[in-house]
């Protein structure tokens, strides 16, 4: 089994909305082979606590927008890991620092990865 092309455009909507808010070092997963429930991971980076808040607040936003209601959210109170549950998608949140830590990139590394496409920054004139 394959993540679902709805999944990929998730991923995307998800990723534009962390980027808007500062996010970095985007990662998508595939993990729809080894987790029966969930199509993809998405691994974002903030450099604070109040940035990683506000990434989350943006990708909730951005995904009920697009209709996609979160199923669960844990970690909003520390704001150093905040994941987000929208089914088919599961968004993680990260301070650099727990990001280094958890390595997730190393325990999905098999996975296959889904390009993240983020808007590119407008010229500088």
């Amino acid at each position: 089994m394959v993540a679902t092309t709805r999944t990929h455009e998730l991923v995307q909507i998800a990723a534009a909305a962390a980027d808007a808010k500062g996010g970095e070092d985007f990662v998508a997963f595939d993990v729809s082979e080894p987790l029966p429930l969930v199509d993809a991971f998405l691994l974002v980076t903030g450099s604070s606590e109040r940035g990683v808040a506000a990434i989350a607040d943006a990708v909730e936003e951005a995904m009920l927008e697009a209709g996609q209601k979160r199923l669960r959210r844990e970690g909003r109170q520390e704001s150093r890991w905040i994941l987000l549950d929208f089914g088919d998608l599961v968004v993680h949140v990260f301070h650099e620092e727990e990001r280094v830590f958890y390595g997730l990139e190393r325990l999905w590394k098999d996975c296959p990865v889904i390009p993240v496409q983020t808007p590119e920054p407008a010229p500088q004139g």
